[in-house]
């Protein structure tokens, strides 16, 4: 009895993967999809954003558009498979703690260093205030 037991197991195991496997399928497809609306979108509600800023803060519309992308990031759980997985997978230590965020500080710590020094990202940062200066005007027909 105990053989027929194990082979049960073995099954359900089987079947188990079969069935993460299929559901990551719909969970990339749902994700991608997301990203592709929240491509343009968080472009538009960004500019959206800074046309709205008021006394040198921004509208809140761009943070809001990202509670709803984190909230469709734990809905979605992209990866919440791994807990059927029969081992236990310390997958911090691949990684480590960085994540994107930490490499983009990094990054925004080297072209702020560079814009102290007056290199080629203070002519940059100056196009970008023209840009949404001529944005603000449009948007009250001051152009």
């Amino acid at each position: 009895m105990g053989v027929v037991v194990k082979k049960a197991q073995q099954q359900a195991a089987l079947w188990t993967l079969v069935r993460d496997v299929a559901v990551l399928q719909v969970k990339l497809l749902v994700d991608g999809l997301r990203d592709l609306i929240l491509l343009p979108a968080s472009l538009i509600v960004g500019v959206v954003s800074l046309v709205k800023s008021k006394n040198g803060k921004p509208g809140p519309q761009f943070y809001r558009l990202l509670v709803f992308g984190k909230r469709s990031e734990h809905w979605i759980n992209l990866f919440g498979a791994i807990e059927n997985s029969p081992e236990r997978f310390d997958y911090a230590e691949s990684f480590g703690n960085a994540d994107i965020d930490d490499i983009i500080s990094r990054v925004e710590a080297f072209v702020i260093d560079e814009h102290r020094r007056g290199g080629v990202t203070a002519q940059a940062q100056a196009r970008i205030h023209q840009a949404i200066a001529a944005m603000k005007r449009s948007k009250s027909g001051d152009l």
